[in-house]
């Protein structure tokens, strides 16, 4: 662990002197007053702002940590945007010297550098307004399924997905809200939260009065969640699952419960447990042992991982998040290649999965290329 922990950050630090000194090369440089030491002093404090306010969230007065939680976040989706258009911009210089085939690229860069930077600067801004606006302005994403088998006293059922929504100093009273209200407009029989809710300091709860809200949830068969991998994260499991079965959330840790007699609601434990405890999770056949599978068998898992396995266990639908489909481009195009689908629905023998690609956001509080979500699903049973 303290190995990768060691690669990341000088990885982190390489990157952010790669930005930090194109920023002064090009452009503050020529700021009349500025000195050197001013400059880098106030960019290492931005650009490690995240990581202080993480390590130091105990210590540190709410609003010192709130101030460094927002600016780290918005430098995280600064940083990621600076470099990879910088590092386009350098590959280019490179190449144009190698190969000659753009003689007048560095002379170019060298004449407009100042106005390259600045232009570069303003499409980084402008991302960071459209990404933050599309974050606060989410979606119902509406999915009709029909399970093949008898659901016993129910032939329909409506359901209400959410994941990832990471409540914390980001994401906090005022979403949550919204969100419940856009739950209870749908009406729902059940709601299902796929891990992730909470973010990282589980005293949000607390400072916010977050499970009071929660309990505003209108779901006539209850509400139902998982843990998600930033629950293990935060190494405060107990007290998250405290404040969720608080707030009217039933939380299940390699559970199974049967929901009015007519279909079986299986909630995994996250896979990633065992980076931080002892125990793992179960394997599903052993979760499953016992289940009457000719009555439906609906499965909560955080991430959209070992598919096979649901599927030849007898799950019949899969509802899971993690993925957030990138959060931004280009990211989600590694995210769907990592997962077989990273949004949406896919059938895979007699298994239907749907992901849901989130309603908060992680790190930077931008999304571009998707938006946020809950997720409506009108199930029905047919046998």
């Amino acid at each position: 662990m303290w190995l990768s922990l060691s690669v990341f950050f000088g990885l982190y630090g390489l990157i952010n002197y790669y930005i930090g000194i194109r920023g002064w090369q090009f452009l503050f440089k020529n700021i009349a007053g500025l000195s050197p030491f001013v400059y880098w002093v106030l960019f290492w404090v931005i650009a490690w702002a995240y990581v202080i306010q993480f390590i130091g969230k105990r210590f540190f007065p709410a609003g010192v940590s709130t101030v460094l939680a927002w600016v780290g976040s918005y430098w995280l989706g600064i940083m990621f945007y600076a470099f990879l258009i910088i590092g386009i911009i350098d590959l280019v210089r490179v190449l144009a010297g190698w190969t000659g085939i753009f003689p007048n690229f560095r002379a170019f860069l060298g004449g407009y550098g100042e106005t390259v930077a600045v232009g570069v600067g303003l499409i980084i801004l402008v991302l960071q307004v459209y990404g933050t606006w599309n974050a606060l302005n989410p979606q119902v994403s509406r999915y009709e399924v029909t399970v093949p088998k008898s659901g016993e006293n129910l032939s329909q059922l409506k359901i209400v997905l959410v994941s990832d929504i990471h409540l914390g100093k980001i994401v906090g009273l005022k979403r949550l809200t919204r969100m419940v209200d856009m739950i209870n407009e749908e009406k729902p029989d059940l709601v299902v939260f796929a891990g992730d809710i909470i973010d990282g300091n589980v005293d949000v709860f607390t400072e916010q009065n977050l499970d009071n809200v929660l309990k505003n949830i209108k779901a006539e068969y209850g509400v139902y969640g998982v843990l998600g991998n930033h629950e293990y994260i935060s190494r405060e499991v107990d007290k998250a699952i405290f404040y969720l079965n608080k707030g009217g959330v039933r939380v299940l840790r390699d559970e199974v419960v049967r929901v009015e007699d007519s279909f079986y609601l299986v909630g995994r434990d996250e896979r990633s447990n065992h980076s931080f405890s002892d125990t793992g999770r179960r394997k599903l056949t052993d979760l499953l042992t016992g289940v009457d599978k000719s009555d439906p068998v609906i499965l909560l898992d955080h991430q959209p991982l070992d598919l096979a396995e649901a599927a030849e266990s007898g799950v019949d639908l899969q509802l899971s998040g993690h993925t957030h489909q990138g959060q931004f481009f280009p990211i989600n195009l590694i995210t769907e290649r990592l997962f077989e689908t990273d949004r949406g629905y896919l059938s895979k023998g007699s298994l239907q999965v749907i992901v849901s690609n989130g309603f908060g956001t992680w790190g930077p509080p931008i999304r571009i290329g998707n938006k946020p979500e809950i997720v409506a699903i009108s199930l029905r049973f047919q046998r």
